[in-house]
């Protein structure tokens, strides 16, 4: 059985799992229709799962537990993959265009390149989501938002039948479902249902600024990228109109130095006399090789599953992605008749993932470790040599991968093997 798919409780003489006997009392039976698909998590992944589920013609049910709009700490840089990955007819709101890039190693050795064509666009996450959960809705998926999930359970009293999976809500109200999504986040319900481990955690912190029209003219269409003082770290200036979108990312564990990086960049770039309107943090985890992607009829994806690029953290692609697949696996999940049939297709959902956006993290994985051991390196390859910056926009353009560049670039491939060594 591959280790993907591994429960993480005693499976039954079909695989089922049977729970684990210090589990809590099993919720009543419960009333209502049996959904084809329960999404829990109406985020970028969470949207993406509903609406693929939903234009395959199943009864979808998308849970979020805040209310709608919310905010989510994160740059909101949209690349090629992630425009790629969105549903037909999908609306970007954009806030800026960017063709220009700022690279600085700790503030110091500036240099900026710029493109002609748009390197990549910028939102708000906000209304971004609510874009995603519109387009599901629109293909047939219903949203209950402010509804907060306690447990999932695959057997007991609340369960009907071996097919079914019973989502309990913190009211103790329960919804059945056919096969269920978890993308809940990275420390969600879902993904400790499933047994999700995480190797890589990160703590990022972030500053909404709001300019003048004097300093958003000079930030508008161009980015700046700090490689910090921190091993792994770096600061970005992401521009949204009348709002400069700052922060700063670094391994947890290092979270009052992390806090000073970002006193320190803001201060620097002269921004210290403006008041934040929101300042946040957030932990994110990059999933193990050998960690799991479902439990029974419950698959997990984006933060949930720990699916993010380890090197610049970036998820949105990586949830967009993976909520689509999750979302086309869970469907013929639900139409799976047994449990042989059911992890069936859990397994064809974990290749999938493995074949594509795993291969992409192995890659930011070694791209990491060669950043930690030799940021000047990197720094000066991007930002002086005219390949490494064409493999820079075409990855975010979407043109390739950090795994296609490694591919088809043997100087690339030796690099890292360097770095393995």
């Amino acid at each position: 059985m591959s280790s993907e798919n591994a429960d993480a409780g005693t499976d039954g003489p079909l695989g089922e799992n049977q729970g684990d006997p210090g589990a809590e009392p099993a919720a009543g039976p419960a009333e209502g229709p049996v959904w084809d698909v329960v999404v829990v998590g109406a985020g970028p992944a969470g949207a993406s799962a509903a609406h693929a589920a939903a234009i395959a013609g199943r009864t979808v049910l998308l849970l979020e537990k805040a209310e709608l709009p919310r905010y989510k700490t994160c740059g909101g840089g949209i690349i090629g993959p992630s425009r790629d990955a969105l549903p037909p007819g999908f609306e970007l709101p954009l806030q800026d265009r960017v063709h220009a890039v700022t690279f600085s190693l700790n503030g110091k050795l500036t240099r900026t390149r710029r493109s002609k064509k748009m390197l990549f666009g910028l939102i708000n996450r906000p209304e971004f989501d609510a874009g995603l959960v519109a387009a599901a809705e629109k293909a047939g998926a219903v949203v209950r938002a402010g509804v907060a999930v306690s447990k999932v359970e695959q057997h007991g009293s609340a369960v009907p039948d071996r097919r079914t999976v019973a989502v309990v809500l913190s009211d103790g109200e329960t919804v059945l479902a056919r096969a269920v999504v978890g993308a809940d986040g990275s420390a969600g319900r879902i993904g400790t249902h499933v047994g999700v481990r995480t190797e890589q955690v990160d703590l990022g912190l972030e500053a909404e600024i709001p300019v003048p029209p004097s300093v958003a003219e000079d930030w508008a269409g161009r980015v700046l990228i700090d490689w910090g003082p921190l091993p792994g770290s770096y600061g970005w200036v992401f521009p949204k109109g009348d709002t400069l979108t700052v922060g700063v990312i670094a391994t947890r564990g290092e979270g009052a130095a992390t806090k000073r990086y970002l006193e320190d960049f803001i201060a620097r770039l002269g921004l210290a006399g403006f008041e934040p309107a929101i300042s946040s943090g957030h932990l994110t985890r990059c999933r193990s090789d050998d960690s799991p992607l479902s439990r029974g009829r419950v698959l997990v994806c984006g933060d949930a599953a720990g699916l993010l690029e380890p090197w610049t953290r970036e998820g949105i692609s990586f949830a967009l992605r993976s909520g689509r697949l999750a979302g086309e696996w869970a469907v013929r999940i639900a139409e799976s008749q047994d449990a042989v049939d059911a992890r069936r297709q859990a397994l064809n959902y974990a290749f999938a993932i493995k074949a594509g956006l795993g291969v992409e993290m192995a890659v930011g994985r070694r791209m990491l470790s060669l950043f930690e051991k030799r940021p000047l390196l990197l720094h000066t390859a991007i930002t002086g040599l005219r390949p490494a910056w064409k493999a820079f926009a075409d990855i975010t353009r979407g043109a390739t991968t950090l795994a296609g560049l490694v591919r088809a670039h043997p100087m690339a491939r030796r690099a890292l093997d360097a770095v393995d060594r």
